[in-house]
C-alpha cells in the first residue's frame, strides 16, 4: 500500500453505544472517525455524546487520550478531583489513570477524542472498570491554575497575530506560556499547542491549525498519522491524487507515508483540530517533496529554479 487516507463526517445518526461501554454507561455514544477498519495502525479517532445526566462509570485504559469540547459542558473526575470543562476546553489523559464522565446539564455534551495505541478489536482487554465510584467536589478548569496541567483552553483570540503582538495582562493568560505554547506562524499558517510534552503525554499531540486566505503547505509526508477536524471555513486538502474541500464538521485522515497538501482557496480563515499519533521525532517529522525534488534537480547538474534559492 503506498499510502493511505480516510474522509469522513460528523453524524449525530451515527453515534452508537461502544460495545466496551454496555453495562458501564448511560446516555453514552460514539461515531468512530477513524480506526483499524480505515487503515489506522496508531488512533482512533472518534466523536462522542453524552446526554443530559449521562454517565460513564469509572475506569482505567491502558492508552493514552486527549480530547476536546464542542458543545456543552462534561465533569472528569480524575486524581482525586471532579473538573468541570465547558466548550473549547480539553484535556490530557495519561495512560492508566482512573477517571470517569458526567453530563451534568440537561442539554447533550458533544467532544472528539483520540486514543493512542489504537483500542484493541478482541482479547487482551484495555479498558478496566473500577467497582467503586470516585468521590470528588467539583471546580471548572482553570488553566492558569499549576495544578490542571492536564487541561486546556481555547479561544480564537489565540490564533490573532495582531493580539499576539502585544502584551498581556496579569489576569488574560489562559495556558501557562512557554516556547511550546506559543503561536508559531509560518507560510499564511498559524499552529497552537493543545496537548504535548509539556502535559506529560508520551504517545501524542493536539494542537489547533489556523490558514489565512492563500495559506498552503505544499505536498509532504511525515513518519506518523494524523488526523484533522474542520471546524471553521473550508480548505483544500490533496492526497494520492485526489482533492477533497472540506468544511466544518469534515474530518479528514492520512496514514504514515501518505503524501498530502493542503490550500486555503477561499477568502476566509480555515481553522482545525489536529492530532498525532506517534508523537513526532525531534527531527525528520516532516518530508516535503520540493526539497528532495530540488536536490534530485542539483545532483543532475541543474542550478536553482529561477526566481528561487
Amino acid at each position: 500500500m503506498v499510502g493511505a487516507h480516510h474522509v469522513a463526517r460528523l453524524d449525530r445518526a451515527e453515534l452508537r453505544i461502544p460495545e466496551r461501554f454496555l453495562g458501564h454507561s448511560a446516555g453514552f455514544r460514539r461515531q468512530p472517525l477513524v480506526d483499524e477498519r480505515n487503515g489506522s495502525v496508531h488512533m482512533s479517532f472518534a466523536a462522542c455524546e453524552l446526554e443530559g445526566g449521562g454517565d460513564v462509570q469509572p475506569h482505567v485504559q491502558s492508552h493514552e487520550e486527549a480530547f476536546y469540547i464542542l458543545e456543552g459542558e462534561l465533569e472528569l473526575t480524575m486524581n482525586g478531583e471532579t473538573v468541570r470543562l465547558r466548550e473549547n476546553e480539553g484535556c490530557l489523559i495519561p495512560v492508566g489513570v482512573p477517571h470517569g464522565w458526567r453530563n451534568p446539564e440537561e442539554r447533550a455534551c458533544t467532544w472528539v477524542e483520540m486514543v493512542t495505541p489504537r483500542p484493541r478489536v478482541s482479547e487482551p482487554a484495555d479498558v478496566f472498570f473500577l467497582s467503586q465510584p470516585l468521590v470528588a467536589g467539583s471546580r471548572i478548569a482553570d488553566a492558569r491554575d499549576p495544578r490542571c496541567r492536564l487541561f486546556f483552553h481555547f479561544e480564537k483570540g489565540q490564533m490573532d497575530l495582531d493580539s499576539a503582538r502585544r502584551g498581556s495582562a496579569v489576569e488574560a493568560p489562559t495556558v501557562s506560556p512557554s516556547m511550546v505554547t506559543a503561536l508559531l506562524v509560518y507560510s499564511g499558517i498559524g499552529i497552537k499547542m493543545l496537548v504535548d510534552q509539556r502535559m506529560d503525554a508520551n504517545l501524542l499531540t493536539m494542537f489547533m491549525v489556523e490558514y489565512e486566505p492563500g495559506g498552503v503547505a505544499h505536498p509532504h509526508d511525515h513518519p506518523l498519522e494524523e488526523a484533522y477536524l474542520i471546524l471553521e471555513g473550508e480548505v483544500d486538502a490533496w492526497t494520492e491524487g485526489q482533492t477533497y474541500t472540506l468544511r466544518a464538521g469534515d474530518f479528514f485522515w492520512t496514514g504514515v507515508g501518505t503524501i498530502h497538501a493542503f490550500y486555503n482557496r477561499s477568502s476566509q480563515n480555515v481553522r482545525w483540530l489536529e492530532t498525532q499519533a506517534p508523537q513526532p521525532p525531534r527531527n525528520h517529522s516532516y518530508r516535503f517533496n520540493r526539497e528532495w525534488e530540488y536536490l534530485e534537480r542539483l545532483l543532475r547538474g541543474g542550478g536553482p529554479a529561477p526566481g528561487r534559492v
